[in-house]
């Protein structure tokens, strides 16, 4: 929080480039969620191939605290969710793994005890496809959405002045009293 603008200006680059690592990798990558997945981390699974749940909560919470979507967000989660996008970046709920599978941001929900054998089955399944096929249809599909992160770059700057803005330093601060609050003391 006391980084201010200068802070963001370092930050939303590298959020970005940590989504778009994940989304752009040529291999099969598969999110095996067993525990809250929220806000940045909703969209880092987002960007995966394929998404298992097993517990926990998912959704975007942007928007509670006053921030705003980088583009590559925004895009990724309206690959990954289509037309609930809209609601989850405009309503903020958290979903639980029936309901994120309910509306396609959840492939499958596992008992916790498998997640992550079920991930990495899933994952070698994938893997069995030849590479080069399977990158190249993989940059396919995803192409469209590159492109719709391209055309938004002028956004850039706007997301940048309100990640910075004093209100939003104080929407976050107040948000993060809020979670502080909920949260036990150690050793209750």
């Amino acid at each position: 929080m006391a980084g201010g603008r200068s802070y963001a200006q370092e930050f939303l680059p590298a959020l970005t480039a940590a989504f778009m690592a994940v989304f752009d990798h040529p291999g099969p990558v598969v999110a095996a969620i067993n525990g809250h997945a929220i806000a940045g981390g909703c969209v880092l699974a987002a960007a995966c191939d394929l998404r298992l749940m097993s517990q926990g909560t998912i959704g975007l919470t942007e928007l509670r605290v006053g921030v705003p979507f980088p583009p590559s967000a925004i895009e990724i989660m309206r690959h990954a969710a289509g037309p609930a996008a809209g609601r989850l970046a405009l309503a903020a709920p958290l979903l639980g793994p029936e309901e994120a599978r309910s509306i396609g941001l959840v492939h499958q929900v596992a008992a916790p005890e498998g997640l992550l054998d079920l991930a990495v089955s899933q994952a070698r399944a994938m893997a069995q496809v030849p590479a080069e096929a399977f990158a190249l249809t993989k940059r396919q599909l995803r192409q469209s959405v590159r492109d719709r992160i391209a055309a938004r770059a002028a956004d850039e700057s706007a997301v940048l002045a309100a990640w910075s803005s004093a209100a939003t330093r104080q929407a976050i601060e107040g948000y993060l009293d809020t979670l502080r609050q909920r949260k036990p003391a150690p050793g209750s």
